[in-house]
């Protein structure tokens, strides 16, 4: 018998592997360009998918249905203090906001749509306090005399004091509270750090409950363990309904159309977060040189490397360059003719886009 036989297999096996990377790295560079993809108009791409026939409505109809004989429980839930968070392939808004019209018609009800971009949390928090002050006002917990100095200075009030009126001791009662349901809650509008850390104080507070809706795949991702096991305090429920995106992709741009700078912005995402972290952190320089010098042609590319540099980003011209050939390949940035003859670099977004793109890249 050979023992060498499986040592000369594996090496063989390993070989054949780094032959196989080598030949792959060696091919040429991809020429192609995102405004080589044939796109459509967005609004005919719409009418289009809105003509497809919806299938297996029955199925999809007895699915949510079966899902009503868990109200009870979601009420206990509640009412013991804990938030619902509901996940599951296919749209669950109906889902929550049917759940919200027929087993919480007791208590008051504020719906948040995040999946909206303009969603603004404090104007949220805000309204949730002055639901709270008529229900303090109905069971006349507050002495008359302080309701119109609360009611008046509600909306100057910085967050952490309209959190600690609704986290008051007066409310902490499980069968009084105010219930937010919260259309994806992971959603553009929502997704930011500083909002999310928002929520989960507002979840904490004795008078609030929370019922919210999570769609993306990474969503959990959003909070750490004290947000989850302390704010939040989720039970969680998976409840697929397959039921289409229908109103919550109105308000995205799709992404086989073209026309808004926004979504120009997305494709841009795209390619940046393919790029390596030193080449991300160039873009940047260049972008808040942009913003910051709006009336320029453009960043002058000695400038570029001098901050470049500065920063150890890149230790040549050279390794400069190999950057911005990627990004001109895929037209993140351009070039044009300063007046006095100097070449200046320029990305072809509004600026508005192009902080939108800073903050998706961060």
């Amino acid at each position: 018998m050979d023992f060498n036989e499986p040592e000369e297999e594996e090496f063989g096996f390993s070989r054949n592997y780094f032959l196989a990377k080598e030949a792959g790295t060696s091919g040429k560079k991809s020429a192609r360009k995102l405004s080589d993809i044939n796109v459509v108009d967005e609004q005919e791409l719409r009418e289009a998918s809105a003509n497809i026939e919806p299938k297996h409505q029955n199925d999809i109809a007895a699915l949510v249905n079966s899902y009503k004989s868990l109200y009870p429980k979601w009420v206990f839930d509640l009412r013991c203090g804990f938030g619902l968070l509901m996940y599951g392939f296919g749209s669950k808004k109906l889902l929550i906001e049917d759940f919200a019209s027929t087993a919480l018609a007791a208590y008051s009800v504020v719906v948040i749509n995040g999946y909206l971009q303009s969603v603004n949390i404090k104007q949220v928090i805000t309204a949730l306090a002055e639901i709270l002050l008529e229900q303090l006002k109905s069971k006349r917990k507050l002495p008359s005399g302080s309701l119109p100095n609360f009611q008046q200075s509600f909306r100057s009030r910085s967050m952490d004091d309209l959190c600690a009126f609704l986290d008051r001791p007066e409310m902490d009662e499980n069968d009084s509270f105010i219930c937010v349901v919260v259309n994806n809650i992971d959603g553009p509008g929502l997704r930011d750090s500083e909002t999310q850390q928002y929520l989960g104080r507002l979840a904490s507070c004795s008078s609030i409950r929370v019922v919210a809706t999570i769609d993306h795949v990474n969503a959990p991702l959003l909070w750490d363990k004290k947000m989850v096991h302390t704010q939040f305090n989720w039970c969680w429920y998976h409840v697929p309904t397959f039921a289409s995106y229908k109103v919550e992709g109105l308000f995205f741009p799709m992404i086989l159309a073209h026309g808004s700078s926004n979504q120009s912005a997305k494709t841009a995402v795209i390619v940046l977060q393919s790029l390596t972290p030193n080449a991300q952190s160039v873009f940047r320089i260049l972008a808040e040189y942009q913003l910051s010098h709006p009336d320029d042609e453009g960043m002058a590319i000695d400038n570029l490397y001098s901050l470049s540099r500065e920063r150890f980003l890149v230790s040549s011209q050279v390794t400069l360059n190999a950057h911005l050939t990627e990004f001109k390949d895929h037209e993140l940035v351009k070039t044009r003719r300063h007046p006095d003859g100097q070449d200046c670099l320029y990305i072809p977004l509004a600026n508005e886009a192009l902080e939108k793109l800073l903050s998706e890249i961060s």
